[in-house]
């Protein structure tokens, strides 16, 4: 198992620039998933004064990966094959704590489930599900 050090250095290396500008962090990691913080970003807020749901979407997805390879302990080349959206009320501009509950992880598919909420213990914003392929 990785620590939150290595699963944010795996997000450094691997992924896009402008998710990095994002600036999840890895809170801790056990051995059903992993908790992030995506800190409070003016960026991310569109013109109704709520984070958008596609920065939500993109953390989740990238909490996800960063969850299997820091339960895997390495990075494993995926792509995701599906991502559902549930937004259950707006994201306040604020820190989002996101948890990744990793509910199977074989060989070639992994399942998982995302809960977003303000950092500050607040009411579920968004869920998330999402299926990814290891291609290697």
């Amino acid at each position: 198992m990785l620590t939150p050090d290595e699963t944010d250095a795996i997000q450094h290396q691997m992924f896009a620039p402008w998710i990095k500008a994002m600036g999840l962090r890895t809170i801790k990691v056990d051995e059903n998933g992993a908790d992030f913080l995506l800190p409070e970003n003016r960026d991310l807020v569109h013109g109704g004064g709520v984070i958008c749901g596609q920065a939500l979407m993109a953390a989740a997805d990238t909490a996800s990966v960063l969850a299997l390879s820091a339960v895997n302990g390495e990075f494993r080349m995926v792509t995701t094959v599906d991502l559902t959206a549930h937004f259950i009320r707006p994201a306040p501009p604020a820190d989002v704590a996101l948890r990744i509950q990793i509910e199977s992880n074989g060989k070639r598919m992994a399942f998982v489930r995302a809960e977003m909420r303000p950092a500050t213990g607040g009411k579920l914003v968004a869920t998330a599900t999402a299926a990814f392929m290891y291609l290697a």
